[in-house]
């Protein structure tokens, strides 16, 4: 048997809970260190970004609480699931977002896992967390843009 051939960019994983609890301003695209029973999980599809973030450490941004499903012919070699992972990010980069997210209070969320050629890219968002009304606002938007393409349609 070949090997599957991948598009350009195809979407492992995306936290679509993100956008509805923030409102994202600015999005990055980072590289993530993994290991190889991770690789082989994300081939299969099994990964979970709603709970994550990046925090900052020692001049390093790492991604917490993001859920890969262990490998299932792993066996003792397998990965932890939700270890912290280190994103491969310019130290610039690094700098930038740190010092944004302290001047603001903002947060880095995961937005989208995906494979860029044979790699594992992590899109993250700079974000900033919506109030309830906000969150009301938004599906009250969504739902008027729905209604008036539905007219539309029938109109037509």
């Amino acid at each position: 048997m070949g090997k599957k051939k991948r598009d350009a960019d195809t979407t492992i994983a995306s936290n679509r809970a993100a956008f509805h609890n923030y409102f994202i301003l600015e999005s990055v695209e980072a590289g993530i260190q993994l290991v190889g029973t991770e690789i082989k999980s994300l081939r299969e599809g099994g990964a979970n970004l709603r709970e994550g973030y990046v925090r900052f450490g020692g001049g390093e941004a790492y991604l917490v609480n993001v859920h890969i499903s262990p490998y299932a012919r792993g066996q003792s070699s397998n990965h932890e699931s939700k270890r912290e992972r280190k994103l491969l990010l310019h130290r610039a980069e690094i700098i930038r977002l740190e010092i944004t997210l302290k001047q603001k209070g903002l947060t880095l969320v995961p937005l989208r896992l995906y494979w860029k050629g044979n790699r594992v890219k992590l899109e993250i968002g700079l974000a900033k967390g919506k109030r309830q009304y906000d969150k009301r606002e938004t599906i009250a938007a969504r739902d008027a843009r729905r209604e008036m393409d539905r007219a539309v349609r029938t109109r037509v």
